[in-house]
């Protein structure tokens, strides 16, 4: 009899243990996916104010590159790029706002780290911008490259890698500058007009923005040099592997179209091929957007809604913009850049 209480308590256990399995493995799979379509709309984190990559208008319209990203991925889940909602956020709020789950996903010109997945708990999507510290110098005296700045007043802003980079520069060069910290590049702008500073070090896609915010935009020039390496992506948190997956391919798909001539003007054409990596990519076959909780057509409308990657990149901060940014490392691997996705396959 004590035998056969000992077997029937250790099934008993072990039933219990896999029905707490079932459980666990239920409330995983009701992860962000299922809290952004219960609710209705996207929430994303953007910058406080970066033209060209995320900015609002008088009447509180949001438009820019990473913007754009947005809607893409809003699109890709909803079939509509407009449920989704800003929350402004400073470089030094923008990775608790993510952790705290403020929003689900943050897409504002952050430089992919190792501390920041290693440390903070979470996880780049993929590169969207290949970007490179740079510096905007007043031209007081004219000033043609960063190795001319010794001594110079030099703002930054605070809770950014940018600050180390910076310091960095100038004890290798074996040069001094003074640090002059600010909260946000609207303030960079005012102490360049004033005076306070000399110089801004921030990527040099922001610099390019900024640069048009001055008195005198003609008074200052981003300098070539280029101090660091700074991949710029989209985090989420590293708590959802499927979701991470959602967002990851939803950029790889917008850079995938522009490598297969998928365009906003060639939709109805890709949704009719008959070439079998424009056909997975449409979703007419392969069945991957059931893979990652979506339509199978979920590329198709993420491209519909914002263009590919190069429409975004143009409309936004390249030839079609005031800011005229070339491409330079963020053209297709194809064309001499280094931008590259894994094939939707």
């Amino acid at each position: 009899m004590g035998a056969r209480r000992s077997l029937g308590l250790i099934l008993g256990l072990a039933l219990a243990a896999s029905a707490g399995l079932a459980a666990s493995a239920g409330s995983a799979q009701a992860g962000t996916l299922d809290e952004v379509r219960q609710r209705g709309t996207l929430t994303c984190g953007v910058s406080q104010g970066l033209a060209g990559f995320s900015a609002r208008d008088a009447k509180g319209q949001w438009s820019g590159f990473d913007v754009d990203f947005c809607r893409a991925v809003a699109a890709a889940i909803f079939k509509d790029p407009g449920k989704v909602s800003f929350v402004p956020l400073s470089a030094t709020e923008r990775f608790d706002a993510l952790r705290d789950k403020k929003i689900d996903l943050l897409s504002r010109n952050s430089t992919w780290t190792f501390e920041r997945e290693g440390g903070l708990g979470l996880l780049f999507a993929g590169i969207a911008y290949h970007d490179g510290q740079g510096f905007l110098a007043m031209r007081r005296p004219a000033t043609t490259t960063a190795l001319e700045l010794g001594g110079a007043a030099v703002c930054v802003q605070d809770g950014t890698s940018t600050r180390a980079n910076l310091a960095d520069f100038f004890k290798a060069n074996g040069m001094t500058f003074r640090e002059e910290l600010v909260s946000s590049p609207a303030d960079a702008v005012k102490a360049l007009d004033s005076g306070r500073c000399d110089v801004f070090t921030a990527d040099q896609s922001a610099l390019y923005a900024e640069r048009l915010n001055l008195a005198k935009p003609e008074e200052a020039a981003v300098l070539p040099d280029v101090i660091s390496k700074e991949p710029l992506g989209p985090v989420v948190r590293a708590d959802d592997v499927r979701w991470f997956n959602l967002v990851k391919w939803t950029l790889f798909a917008l850079i995938d179209a522009e490598d297969l001539g998928v365009a906003t003007a060639t939709i109805e054409d890709a949704a009719k091929s008959a070439k079998p990596d424009v056909r997975r990519f449409a979703g007419a076959e392969g069945g991957f957007g059931k893979m990652i909780g979506l339509d199978d057509a979920w590329a198709l409308q993420a491209v519909r809604a914002v263009g590919n990657y190069g429409e975004m990149f143009e409309r936004n901060i390249g030839s079609g913009s005031r800011f005229g940014i070339p491409r330079g490392l963020n053209q297709l691997w194809s064309n001499g850049g280094i931008l590259y996705a894994p094939p939707l396959k």
